[in-house]
């Protein structure tokens, strides 16, 4: 059995004095020498040399067409120092360092995922600052870099306890920080947080790590670069991105496009700079831009979007219309309901609840839509007077059709319970009773959680449309029935 750590101080002294000492006192004195004055190349040019590996690493970096593009054969630190500057010398002994103490040990899929998505990160947002601050683009790509160190550290030297985690997350349905806290004792953020304190990581490095807002253009720089490594493991048209894309453009002050070739870029180049450190293995997890690709990636998210259809949503409007007035069968009349919410409006995921057990429960009728198939013998929520209130007890009593996570809505947001989340999902849905005449009969849910997209006002006229003739027609058939 070997060492068991638990708890956040544990940790460090293990990581510190176990497993990582060397890559922990290399990279404090590489980042101590970026904040004295006085520091000169002879101090730089020690602390690379102290280790032979490091040095000819560095060096062979140094020579790359990445840093070295007038291909000046560097021979020496001191000329490196002098050829590409201090500050570049400085992190590439960081990121060599880095890279070494973690992917020599043999390197487990979590590290590499992991470290291409830093290398990833580090890129995009030394590449953001470069619009906003005239110095201190080096330490933002360092924050960036280290700025999972606490999980990478993890990774690479758990031993035991990362296989044990590993087996956790795998189960099914798992809660991936409620499993951290557990084998760990602590969280992966406190960690890196321990450890940048530690290891004197500096001050953007530090801020990176609390809650960065636009306040601090270094820090905002690091949030974003992270964030949009992240969310390109979704891909480049993934609703997060475009968000994200949203965001660069305002922050640095270009067109959308022009962010989004800026963050394309910075892909590209960050597979080129992983391939310069020596760990081209890393480049294959770091998202594919070619345009083909992303044009090929396009074209199957729109073939899985589904688009409104006004053609379809009047057909369905008008059968609903003449079965208002001329009693249609319950069949016909749920098949119009469906086929005009659903590919008339271009709503993704619709439902129909209905009352049920003696008006004690809802219970789904019938449902469209991608994964929506464990919805009809899996949902179920209590109603009647006693039940707890929940959204669907309440748009029935209060007859009234809800556009959930709108701003007018908020007030009703605790309704949306926990039960109702799990089975749902998290975001924006429309809600509406089913009424024929003054009987209740059920309730109709839809959203579009699938791609992400948000709901339209034209969406929410329509899906009212729907559930008021739907109610007609259902009164129609029971007073003629």
């Amino acid at each position: 059995m070997g060492t068991r750590s638990h708890g956040l101080q544990s940790w460090i002294e293990r990581l510190n004095e176990a497993e990582l000492p060397a890559v922990a006192s290399v990279v404090q004195d590489l980042h101590r020498l970026a904040h004295s004055d006085d520091s000169s190349v002879k101090q730089l040019a020690d602390v690379l040399l102290r280790d032979a590996s490091l040095t000819s690493k560095v060096l062979r970096v140094g020579n790359s067409a990445y840093y070295n593009p007038s291909r000046e054969t560097i021979r020496t630190i001191s000329r490196a120092i002098v050829l590409i500057g201090f500050d570049n010398v400085r992190l590439i002994g960081l990121a060599v360092t880095l890279i070494d103490g973690l992917l020599t040990k043999a390197p487990r899929e979590q590290v590499q995922a992991l470290l291409a998505r830093s290398f990833h990160a580090a890129v995009q947002a030394r590449n953001i600052a470069g619009y906003v601050l005239s110095r201190h683009q080096e330490e933002v790509f360092i924050a960036a870099l280290l700025f999972h160190l606490g999980e990478l550290a993890f990774w690479g030297c758990g031993g035991e306890q990362a296989d044990e985690l590993a087996h956790a997350l795998a189960q099914p349905g798992a809660d991936a920080e409620t499993a951290v806290r557990t084998v760990l004792g602590t969280s992966f953020r406190q960690l890196t947080q321990g450890l940048v304190r530690t290891w004197n990581l500096g001050e953007i490095a530090s801020l990176a790590q609390g809650n960065a807002t636009q306040n601090d253009p270094a820090v905002y720089a690091v949030t974003l670069g992270t964030r949009i490594s992240e969310a390109a493991l979704e891909g480049w048209e993934s609703p997060p991105m475009e968000q994200l894309v949203g965001q660069l453009a305002s922050f640095v002050g270009i067109s959308r496009e022009e962010a989004m070739q800026q963050v394309l870029d910075s892909a590209d180049e960050a597979v080129r700079v992983a391939a310069t450190f020596g760990a081209s293995q890393l480049s294959r997890l770091i998202p594919d831009t070619d345009p083909e690709q992303i044009r090929l990636q396009q074209e199957q998210r729109k073939a899985r979007l589904l688009q409104p259809d006004l053609q379809t949503l009047q057909r369905a409007l008008q059968e609903l219309g003449e079965m208002a007035q001329h009693k249609g069968d319950l069949g016909l009349i749920l098949d119009a309901l469906f086929s005009g919410v659903h590919r008339g409006a271009g709503l993704e995921r619709v439902m129909l609840v209905v009352l049920a057990d003696g008006q004690r429960c809802f219970r789904a009728k019938r449902v469209v839509g991608e994964g929506t198939g464990g919805w009809m013998h899996g949902f179920e929520l209590p109603a009647g007077a006693g039940a707890q209130s929940h959204i669907f007890s309440y748009v029935l009593r209060h007859k009234e059709p809800v556009w959930m996570g709108v701003p007018a809505s908020y007030g009703l947001s605790e309704l949306v319970t926990e039960p109702i989340r799990q089975l749902l999902g998290q975001g924006m849905f429309f809600i509406a009773p089913l009424v024929a005449g003054k009987r209740e009969i059920g309730v109709l849910y839809a959203d579009s959680r699938l791609s992400g997209r948000a709901l339209s006002h034209e969406q929410f006229v329509a899906f009212q449309r729907f559930t008021q003739l739907t109610g007609r027609c259902l009164e129609a058939l029971s007073r003629r029935g």
